[in-house]
């Protein structure tokens, strides 16, 4: 417990310290945010544009010094972190094409799949021949776990993997929605792993730690991040993020669950995959605009109360989520006896 807490404080407070002279340096080198066209985002993002992004390696630098410093490296959590800042990597290269072109768009959909596709398989590899976690798929409360194999397995840990990268970066277009969303969900998953007794979930005092210092990270990242932001964390931020938190649901196989745990990212996605298809289809919108977070905005929502209150119903979401994970991890023989 000590390591833990030390752990998200020490997290926290570097990246307070770090951000102003990051930021500083940001303005400096003119690395903006470029906003995107017009009537694709709501007409007051226009004066977000230019605020210092690539703020994702401040979460990554002050999460990963205080993690390797006090982990014990178990495997599990290394392979987690690898995974984390392998996303990322695939995010700063996305965002340094922005700055560089000075446009909107960076590296294609097409490359980014393609770099996913290529983390998932590593990932899957560290998890099934080193770590040992077993191909099969849990269902939540139903108490059967179904045995899938290894191609299978890769084909969901690469769509969760893929997926949770993609819906964190939509969520992430109001100051403080994506970091203080995913705060909640990694707290979620460090607690998981805290409690759980060894034998039942592979080094899973060091995934509790990651967890832990990647809410720290987040939580000091708000410092600066929440409204109005004096930077963003850029795709750099959100790919890590979600591959953070891919990985803590392989890791401690919950990959189902994580559609309860990181429902709002879930949201997010489903509202932009309907509203396309339903524009393709029929010509109408189903939304004001998506992601659907923008849909409050134009109704009428200010922004910060889109923000807190999406960060309300991640917080009872991710509740529903733990009720389900203890209802299972009480069936574990000798586990609560």
């Amino acid at each position: 417990m000590p390591r833990v807490l030390i752990g998200s404080i020490t997290a926290a407070m570097l990246l307070i310290f770090l951000g102003p002279k990051f930021i500083g340096w940001l303005r400096e080198n003119e690395v903006g945010q470029f906003v995107r066209a017009r009537g694709l985002i709501p007409e007051a993002h226009a004066e977000k544009h230019g605020t210092p992004t690539m703020g994702g390696l401040l979460i990554l630098l002050a999460m990963t010094l205080p993690f390797v410093i006090l982990s014990n490296r178990s495997t599990a959590a290394m392979a987690v972190l690898f995974t984390t800042l392998a996303c990322g990597a695939v995010g700063f290269v996305d965002d340094f094409m922005k700055v560089v072109k000075r446009r909107s768009l960076g590296l294609s959909a097409r490359w980014r799949m393609a770099a996913l596709l290529a983390i998932a398989g590593g990932l899957v590899w560290v998890a099934v021949d080193i770590v040992g976690i077993p191909t099969t798929l849990k269902v939540p409360i139903a108490e059967r776990e179904f045995e899938i194999g290894v191609v299978p397995f890769f084909i969901i840990v690469f769509l969760v993997v893929a997926g949770a990268a993609n819906s964190v970066n939509l969520t992430d277009g109001l100051d403080g929605l994506a970091a203080g969303t995913c705060a909640i969900a990694l707290l979620t998953y460090a607690a998981m792993a805290f409690v759980t007794p060894a034998g039942v979930l592979a080094g899973q005092h060091d995934l509790a730690l990651f967890g832990a210092t990647l809410v720290g990270a987040c939580v000091g990242f708000l410092w600066f991040n929440s409204h109005p932001a004096a930077i963003f964390m850029g795709d750099t931020g959100s790919y890590a993020l979600g591959g953070a938190i891919a990985a803590m649901a392989v890791m401690t196989k919950t990959e189902i669950l994580l559609v309860c745990i990181g429902a709002v990212f879930v949201i997010e996605a489903l509202s932009v995959i309907v509203q396309v298809v339903v524009f393709k289809r029929f010509r109408r919108r189903v939304f004001l605009m998506t992601p659907i977070h923008h849909h409050f905005e134009v109704g009428g929502w200010p922004e910060f109360t889109v923000i807190v209150r999406f960060w309300l119903l991640a917080g009872l979401l991710v509740a529903l989520g733990l009720g389900f994970f203890y209802a299972d991890f009480i069936r574990i023989p000798g586990v609560l006896d």
